[in-house]
C-alpha cells in the first residue's frame, strides 16, 4: 500500500472525515482550507487551489499590495505534508496537516514561508554541517467574554487547581497527538499559562507551534473558554510571548557547550548567536510583527527589551542557558522578545539566516550583561530594541541579510503588510490596539 493510501486508511480507522490544511500568513494568522479525508490522496498529489493574495492580508482581514504580490489575479496549489498528518484529539472527526505552497505547474512558490524555513535549515546543514534544533514556548490567557479567567497568585497552584480539568484535557490532547510536552504551568498574568514542547528541526518546530496553538484553542472552546494568544490582552499588564529556544548540533555534538568560547560555547555557536544578536532590530519585524507587540516589550518586564545577551538573564533579549553537566542537550539559547503574532516559519528561517551570517562573518559576542539592563548607568546600558513597528520595519528593510535570505517576493510582501498594519493602528490608543487584536491570533 502506498504511503498516501496508508494515511487515508489510518484516518478512516480513526473516524476522521475532514482534514484541515493550514498555512500561516505574513500577518501571523493561521489560515485553512479543508478537504474530505477520502480526497486526501488526490490532494497530496495535486494540491488545492488558493490565491496568492493571502500573503498581503492584514490582521483585520483587509488587504494591501506589494511589488510582486497582491490583487485578484493568480492561483497557487496548497499541498499537504503528510509526514505531519495528525488526527486532532480535541476535534473529533478532524485531522490536520501543514501545507507547502507551489506554483500551478508544481514549482516551489518563492513566497512560501514554510519552504523558506526549510531552505534555511538545509543551508545550515549543507554549508556548515549544522543541524539546528528549535522549540517554542507558547503563552496564552484564558478568557471569557474578553476578560481573563483564573484567580490566584502568579505561577500559583491555586490557578492550576481552578483549571485542573481544562489543563488535564489539554495534556491528554497534546499527548494523543504525539506532541512531546515538556512543561505546562501557570504564568504571571491573570488567567495566563505557558506550554513548552520538545525541540525539533526548524520546520517541525514551526509546525508544532501551529498544532499546539490550535489544540489549546480547541480544548478551550470545549470548556466554554477562549484562548487569547495576542501580544497583549491588557495593555497595562504583562503580555504573551512565544520564546524561541535553539541549539546547534554537528555529528551528534551540541555546539552550545564544551567549547572554548564564552560560557563554554564553541566558536561556531558564538558566531551564530552574535549574528542573531546583531540582526535583532531587523528580526523584530518578523518576530514582533504587530503594533500590539510593542506594547509588550518594555524594560524590566522580562520581555527582552534591550539588544544584549546574558547568562540565564531573563531581561536580555538573547538568554544563554548552559544546562546541567549531565544533560548534553540542555545547553541552548532563547530569544525572548518574540510573540505569538509572528509567523513561526518566518521566525525559524530568519533566525537561522541571521545566525549563518554571523558564522560567515566570523563575528564575536560582546560581553554578557548581568541583571536588569535598564538599571545600568546610561553609558553602560545596551541599546533598546525598536520601540515601534515602523522603527523595526526600517531595520528590516535595511537588512541585506534578511532581504537576501527571504528573496524579493517574500521580503516585499512582509514589508507591505508591516507598513499597512502600522498605518491601520497609527491613530489608535494602546487600549484600542489591544481590543482590536485580542481575539485575532
Amino acid at each position: 500500500m502506498e504511503p498516501t493510501q496508508r494515511a487515508v486508511a489510518r484516518l478512516t480507522a480513526a473516524g476522521v472525515h475532514g482534514v484541515a490544511l493550514t498555512w500561516v500568513d505574513n500577518a501571523g494568522l493561521t489560515r485553512v482550507k479543508t478537504v474530505p479525508a477520502q480526497r486526501l490522496a488526490r490532494v497530496a498529489d495535486e494540491g488545492v487551489g488558493m490565491s496568492p493574495v493571502f500573503d498581503v492580508y492584514l490582521v483585520d482581514d483587509s488587504m494591501t499590495g506589494s511589488p510582486r504580490i497582491g490583487g485578484p489575479d493568480g492561483d497557487l496549489r496548497l499541498v499537504p505534508d503528510l509526514r505531519a498528518l495528525t488526527p486532532l484529539a480535541a476535534q473529533p472527526g478532524w485531522a490536520w496537516a501543514p501545507a507547502d505552497r507551489s506554483e500551478q505547474g508544481g514549482a516551489p512558490y518563492p513566497a512560501c514561508q514554510r519552504r523558506f524555513a526549510a531552505r534555511q535549515a538545509e543551508r545550515a546543514l549543507a554549508a556548515h554541517g549544522i543541524e539546528v534544533r528549535m522549540g517554542f514556548e507558547t503563552e496564552w490567557v484564558v478568557t471569557r467574554s474578553g476578560e481573563p479567567v483564573g484567580a490566584g497568585p502568579a505561577y500559583g497552584m491555586a490557578r492550576l487547581v481552578g483549571h485542573s480539568a481544562y489543563l488535564d484535557d489539554l495534556v491528554v490532547a497534546l499527548t494523543e497527538q504525539g506532541v512531546g510536552l515538556l512543561q505546562l504551568h501557570p504564568e504571571y498574568a491573570p488567567g495566563q499559562f505557558e506550554v513548552s514542547v520538545a525541540p525539533s528541526g526548524p520546520v517541525g518546530a514551526a509546525d508544532l507551534a501551529v498544532l499546539v496553538r490550535e489544540t489549546i484553542r480547541a480544548v478551550s472552546v470545549r470548556h466554554g473558554l477562549d484562548a487569547s494568544f495576542a501580544p497583549v490582552v491588557d495593555p497595562d499588564g504583562l503580555g504573551n510571548g512565544r520564546h524561541l529556544h535553539l541549539s546547534l548540533w554537528r555529528d551528534g555534538r551540541n555546539l552550545c557547550r564544551d567549547g572554548d568560547g564564552p560560557l563554554g560555547m564553541t566558536r561556531v555557536c558564538e558566531a551564530f548567536l552574535s549574528g542573531v544578536l546583531r540582526e535583532l532590530p531587523a528580526l523584530l519585524a518578523i518576530g514582533v510583527p504587530s503594533p500590539a507587540g510593542y506594547l509588550r516589550i518594555r524594560p524590566s518586564f522580562w520581555s527582552g527589551a534591550h539588544q544584549c545577551w546574558g547568562l540565564e538573564n531573563r531581561e536580555a533579549a538573547l538568554r544563554f542557558i548552559t544546562g546541567a553537566p549531565q544533560d548534553p542537550g540542555g545547553a541552548n539559547a532563547e530569544v525572548k522578545c518574540f510573540d505569538n503574532a509572528a509567523n513561526p516559519y518566518l521566525v525559524t528561517g530568519a533566525v537561522i539566516a541571521a545566525g549563518l551570517a554571523g558564522i560567515e562573518a566570523d563575528r564575536s559576542l560582546p560581553p554578557p550583561v548581568a541583571g536588569d539592563p535598564a538599571a545600568l548607568p546610561e553609558a553602560a546600558r545596551p541599546p533598546r530594541l525598536p520601540e515601534t513597528l515602523p522603527e523595526a520595519l526600517g531595520h528590516f528593510e535595511r537588512s541585506a541579510v534578511l532581504r537576501d535570505a527571504l528573496g524579493e517576493a517574500l521580503h516585499g510582501a512582509i514589508a507591505a503588510v508591516r507598513r499597512a498594519e502600522a498605518a491601520l493602528f497609527e491613530a489608535a490608543t494602546p487600549r484600542e490596539i489591544a481590543a482590536a487584536t485580542r481575539d485575532r491570533y
